[in-house]
């Protein structure tokens, strides 16, 4: 007997196939609810990730791709409304749609923060430079994952957690790695004739037209974290993965057609796409940098001393350290160096 997927994993009964997205979710028919939404899908995520090792992989992989795709329309209220007028869901015109909430509004109603909590930050985003999600992280007022659900919020976009998601090679394959490390994104699989990419921020007009180029139709945004992001990157491009498709460069004709780029003698350098902040990273991550600052700084101090004592000054500098041994040129440009590093770049 052929296996049914909804009906034996699921408990779906037998009917239309594929189901709607509301019955395969296991969820009353229009539930506008975001939180019940993404709780139902981790719970069958978590279930369907039980036949992934076996004989049923690709069933498996199939399904949780078809989970994705119904909560990531389910929780983005434009197409959520676009698929329940699909199935027949009528809609009051004359009722004023309610604005969506700003990030701080978001977290005070949610109970994660109070308004003045919001304010500190907004007073601190503003005197750092910082836009206020980094803020939020940065004074360690809320978690990476809420602080992107509710930059989400406020972008009216879907959140993704990218450790639920598997996305589809055939959808990966058409990105090279250069373009998801330029712009921070994670490329999901069509749906609704767009392709649903995960991404750190709001993309740009170059990276939406280079998108239309590649899988000739409109991209979607979801939001992830940054570390998510990055993760991803690693696991699905890592060196020497998909470069195949950095060939596939394109470039608008005058009469709006794609074509290859030809290649030029010398690669261009590529320009950088949006920085990740430390204050973005998960606190594991942080926490691992600033031990591996520690580590680099106490390297360098030792480093350096070895240079000064046995290089520079008996051979370089012989009259230098008439008071005995003091820090000179091996140690502090060692550890000038170092410290320039950490916290121009690797701290920041």
């Amino acid at each position: 007997m052929a296996l049914d997927v909804y009906k034996d994993w699921l408990g779906i009964p037998e009917g239309d196939r594929p189901p709607d997205h509301y019955q395969l979710l296991r969820l009353l028919q229009f539930e506008d609810d975001p939180a019940k939404i993404e709780a139902h899908y981790k719970k069958l995520n978590a279930h369907v990730r039980k036949y992934a090792t076996g004989k049923f992989q690709q069933e498996s992989q199939d399904l949780l791709n078809e989970l994705a795709r119904a909560m990531l329309c389910l929780t983005d209220p434009e197409r959520k409304q676009e698929y329940d007028e699909s199935l027949g869901r009528h809609f009051d015109a004359d009722v004023v749609e309610e604005g969506r909430k700003s990030m701080g509004g978001w977290l005070v109603a949610n109970g994660h923060l109070s308004k003045a909590q919001v304010k500190e930050a907004e007073t601190f985003a503003e005197a750092r430079g910082l836009d206020l999600r980094d803020a939020f992280v940065q004074m360690r007022l809320v978690e990476p994952e809420l602080a992107t659900r509710a930059y989400a919020e406020e972008k009216g976009r879907s959140y993704v957690d990218l450790n639920l998601t598997l996305p589809d090679d055939s959808v990966l394959d058409k990105t090279p790695r250069r373009t998801v490390k330029k712009y921070s994104v994670i490329p999901l699989f069509i749906e609704d004739d767009r392709v649903l990419v995960a991404s750190v921020y709001e993309p740009t007009h170059e990276l939406e037209d280079e998108f239309r180029l590649r899988y000739g139709v409109p991209m979607h945004v979801v939001m992830a974290p940054p570390l998510q992001i990055q993760q991803a990157i690693s696991k699905y491009y890592a060196p020497g993965m998909r470069e195949g498709a950095s060939d596939d460069d394109v470039e608008t004709t005058a009469s709006g057609k794609s074509k290859s780029k030809p290649k030029k003698a010398k690669a261009a350098k590529a320009s950088s796409g949006p920085v990740v902040h430390f204050s973005q990273l998960e606190p594991e991550e942080q926490k691992k940098r600033r031990q591996i600052g520690a580590i680099a700084i106490n390297l360098s101090f030792i480093l350096g001393y070895v240079l000064d004592k046995f290089v520079l000054e008996p051979y370089l500098l012989p009259d230098a350290l008439i008071f005995g041994w003091i820090p000179t040129l091996g140690t502090w440009g060692l550890l000038g160096g170092v410290l320039v590093w950490l916290f121009g770049s690797y701290w920041k």
